[in-house]
């Protein structure tokens, strides 16, 4: 009788009667991950917080898992089944093995280089090694931007650079425009956006560079008001556009569950194989570097190793549907 459950709490034996405290913060960890939704994102964008760390939840469960068996709770033992659960259908897909590579698969990087990047000719190679059909580059700046114009242009002869954002090619483009996603406020010059047509050998595709404002954690919360509405007038331009693929390449500075990035997401697919955790590059614990489509599928993404930039470079995978 050692083992068993018991409902009368005997010394010894596992009981309901323990664990309360494990078992509440169990049980509120679940309702998070389910319904983080439902967190306010007013005063210090506490919503918007949450949703950027969220996977970090799974992390509760690490903690907690000692105490049922220290405690011999059983109600903390079911209570933790709730968080496990909650998690693995929200993130276990992202674990499982990414599909067989296509030959018609559109291979793609999205990197922001950094503008104290102190080794661009490098950090071009090590792109270019990877063999992608095309490359996103933020946060150029001359003299550097030179450096990856030159060093990208043997293996990439098609390019266009806007501002600071910039796009590389194997394939054709043409149209390319600059994009305004320019948040109200910043008066000074501001260019971190671009929309071009590449002719792949499955057709063209609208291919969208971006780089959103980034956001501040403070005493005060999260700071994000200009990177929300960057992303609203890049949704726009997204779901104005007549091409029917699409791709979006950027450093959105928010993951794909920050509720700030919903006008993308509502209009492209996201990543389904593959957590890549871009940055910061040397302890990387968000996904702020983002691969989304429409009328395909991103099948898998990655990191490659670190350049001379704070993010790392992150790889995709686009099946066309």
């Amino acid at each position: 009788m050692g083992g068993g459950l018991s409902a009368g709490g005997a010394t010894g034996w596992w009981t309901w009667k323990r664990g309360r405290v494990p078992a509440g913060v169990a049980v509120c960890t679940a309702l998070l991950l389910v319904f983080h939704g439902a967190v306010p994102n007013g005063a210090g964008g506490l919503g918007s917080l949450l949703e950027s760390f969220l996977p970090w939840l799974g992390a509760v469960v690490v903690v907690l898992l000692p105490l049922a068996p220290a405690r011999r709770s059983a109600l903390a033992l079911v209570a933790l089944l709730l968080p496990v659960a909650a998690w693995t259908y929200r993130f276990g897909p992202l674990l499982l093995p990414a599909p067989e590579p296509r030959a018609d698969d559109l291979v793609v990087v999205q990197h922001n280089v950094s503008d104290e990047n102190t080794d661009p000719a490098g950090t071009a190679r090590s792109l270019a090694g990877a063999e992608p059909d095309l490359i996103a580059l933020q946060e150029l700046v001359p003299p550097a931007r030179s450096v990856y114009e030159k060093t990208l242009a043997p293996d990439y002869p098609y390019r266009t650079v806007r501002g600071t954002v910039g796009l590389w090619s194997k394939h054709p483009l043409t149209g390319a425009l600059p994009l305004d996603i320019r948040p109200r406020g910043i008066t000074e010059e501001w260019e971190r956006g671009l929309r071009a047509v590449a002719h792949t050998p499955r057709g063209e595709v609208a291919v969208y560079v971006a780089h959103l404002p980034s956001v501040r954690v403070g005493v005060s919360g999260l700071a994000s008001a200009r990177r929300d509405e960057s992303a609203r007038l890049l949704g726009d331009a997204v779901a104005a556009e007549p091409t029917r693929r699409a791709v979006l390449l950027g450093d959105l500075n928010a993951t794909v569950h920050d509720r700030a990035l919903a006008p993308l997401t509502h209009e492209l697919n996201v990543a389904e194989r593959g957590v890549a955790l871009s940055f910061p590059a040397a302890f990387p614990v968000a996904r702020i570097d983002q691969v989304m489509a429409r009328s395909a599928t991103v099948g898998s993404i990655r990191t490659l190793d670190a350049t001379g930039s704070d993010h790392l470079p992150v790889l995709a995978r686009i099946t066309w549907d």
